[in-house]
C-alpha cells in the first residue's frame, strides 16, 4: 500500500469550467481531499433586479450554454408562477420537445466526448476521432439532431428565442416536423448503438450510499414541474425548495455546497433514474438492463450509464411528442394573460442534464423584479463529490499514482459538472425574509 500520495490536479479537463483536485495522504492517512471550485462569482441574480419580468429568461438562459433552453424554462415557470398564468397545452408539448432536444444535445455531448476517452484510451475527443472515427460521427449525427430540433422550436439552442412567459413567440411548421420525425427515424440505430457501446465499457464498481434528489411527476418520467423527491422517502412542493438546499459557504470552494436530510445528496441522471425508473418508456427500460443498471445503484460512475438510458428515453419520447403534433396540427396561438400584483412570488423547477434546477422571482406591480434567487444543479453536487472523493482515495492505495489520479478526475466528469454556472449565485434574501 502506497503511504504518500499528493495529487494536485490544475484544473481538471473535460469539464465546463475551473475546479482543482487536491488529495494529500501521508503515512497512510488522507489528510486532504477536495474538489476545490476557483471559479469567480457571476452574480445573475443582481444583474435581474429592476428588470421587466419578460426579460428574465432571455438573461438567465445565458448562465449556461449547454443547458440555456434549461434556464429559460425554470425562469419561465418561476415568472408564470408569480404572475398567476395558465399555459395551454400545445405549449406544455412544444417545452417538452425543446427540453429533450437539450437533453439529448448534453448528453451525448458528455458521454461521448468527456466520459468516453477515459475508457477508450485517449486524453480527449481529438485522438478519439482517429482512433474511434465511427463513434464520434455517431455523436455528430446525434448532436446535430438535437440542435435542429431545438432550432426549429425555440428559434436556437444557445440561447432560446422564441419561448416567452405565456407560451412562444414563434412556431414550427408542421412540415418541419415531420421532417424531424423522418430524421429521428433514422437516427434509431444509432441510438442502438450508443447502449452497445456504453454497455461494453468497464464501469468502476466504487459505491457510496447516499442521499438522491430529483423532480418526480406521478404519470411520466418528466423534467419540467412536479415534486421535489427523495430517495429518503421525502415529497415536497417546488415552492418549498428552500428546505431542501439549505445552501451554506465552503472554504475551498466559491460555489455553496447544499444538504436537504444528510450532509450532502446527488442530483442528475442516477438521482432521475433511482426515484423513478419505473416510468420509463420500454426501450429505456431495457437500455438499463443492458447496462446493468439497477436501482437503488449507489455508483456514482453510472450517472453516465444512467445518461445513456435517458438518451433512449429522450429520443423515444421525442419520437411521440413528433407524432402527437404532427396529428394535431401546430395552432397560432398569443401568449396566456399574465397578473400583475404587489410583491408578487414565485419558484419554478426543472430537472436540466445535470439534476435539478430552482428560480424564484419576487415580481411588483410594475413588472420588474424586485428578488431573484437560482440555485444549480453542479452546486448541490458539490459537498457529494467530496465525500465521494474521499471514500474512493482508501480503495485506491495500491494502484500507481498516475492511476490515483485518473480514477478522481474520472468520479468528477462522472458527474457532469458545469463548473462555471454553479459559482454565479449571490443568494440574497427576498423582502420581509
Amino acid at each position: 500500500m502506497t503511504e504518500n500520495i499528493k495529487v494536485n490536479v490544475h484544473h481538471v479537463t473535460r469539464v465546463e469550467g475551473h475546479g482543482n483536485i487536491v488529495v494529500d495522504v501521508r503515512n497512510g492517512t488522507l489528510e486532504q481531499c477536495e474538489l476545490q471550485i476557483v471559479e469567480s462569482p457571476r452574480f445573475f441574480e443582481a444583474m435581474l433586479r429592476g428588470r421587466p419580468y419578460d426579460q428574465a429568461s432571455h438573461i438567465t438562459s445565458r448562465i449556461c450554454g449547454i443547458c440555456a433552453i434549461g434556464h429559460a424554462t425554470a425562469s419561465l415557470r418561476a415568472t408564470e408562477r408569480a404572475l398567476q398564468v395558465q399555459l395551454s397545452e400545445q405549449t406544455v408539448l412544444l417545452r417538452k420537445l425543446a427540453f429533450h432536444g437539450e437533453m439529448l444535445d448534453s448528453h451525448v455531448l458528455h458521454v461521448y466526448m468527456l466520459v468516453a476517452p477515459d475508457f477508450l484510451g485517449v486524453g480527449s475527443v481529438i485522438p478519439l476521432a482517429a482512433s474511434h472515427p465511427e463513434v464520434v460521427k455517431r455523436a455528430l449525427r446525434m448532436k446535430k439532431f438535437s440542435g435542429d430540433l431545438c432550432q426549429a422550436l425555440v428559434g436556437r439552442h444557445t440561447h432560446p428565442i422564441a419561448m416567452t412567459v405565456g407560451g412562444f413567440t414563434h412556431f414550427p411548421k408542421v412540415q418541419e416536423l415531420i421532417e424531424l420525425r423522418q430524421r429521428a427515424a433514422d437516427l434509431i440505430a444509432d441510438v442502438d448503438a450508443t447502449v452497445e457501446l456504453f454497455g461494453t465499457l468497464p464501469w468502476p464498481t466504487f459505491e457510496r450510499e447516499t442521499e438522491y434528489v430529483a423532480l418526480v411527476q406521478p404519470d411520466e418520467y418528466g423534467f419540467i414541474d412536479g415534486m421535489i423527491g427523495s430517495t429518503d422517502g421525502y415529497t415536497l412542493p417546488i415552492a418549498e425548495y428552500r428546505k431542501v438546499t439549505n445552501e451554506r459557504l465552503n472554504s475551498h470552494s466559491t460555489a455553496k455546497h447544499t444538504a436537504f436530510n444528510r450532509e450532502s445528496y446527488m442530483v442528475g441522471s442516477l438521482a432521475r433514474f433511482n426515484l423513478k425508473h419505473q416510468q420509463l418508456l420500454p426501450r429505456a427500460q431495457a437500455a438499463a438492463e443492458h447496462l446493468g443498471l439497477k436501482a437503488p445503484c449507489y455508483r456514482p460512475f453510472m450517472n453516465s450509464a444512467a445518461q445513456v438510458v435517458e438518451i433512449v428515453q429522450c429520443f423515444d419520447d421525442t419520437i411521440r411528442l413528433l407524432d402527437l403534433l404532427i396529428e394535431r396540427g401546430i395552432q397560432w396561438e398569443t401568449p396566456a394573460p399574465v397578473t400583475l400584483s404587489p410583491g408578487a412570488r414565485g419558484a419554478g423547477s426543472c430537472d436540466v442534464p445535470r439534476g435539478i434546477l430552482f428560480h424564484e422571482y419576487q415580481i411588483g406591480e410594475t413588472g420588474l423584479i424586485e428578488e431573484a434567487n437560482c440555485i444549480i444543479p453542479t452546486g448541490q453536487n458539490l459537498g457529494n463529490v467530496d465525500r465521494d472523493m474521499r471514500a474512493l482515495v482508501p480503495t485506491l492505495l495500491n494502484e500507481p499514482q498516475d492511476q490515483i489520479r485518473l480514477k478522481m478526475e474520472m468520479l468528477v466528469r462522472a458527474y457532469d459538472p458545469c463548473i462555471s454556472c454553479s459559482t454565479h449565485f449571490l443568494n440574497v434574501s427576498f423582502v420581509g425574509e
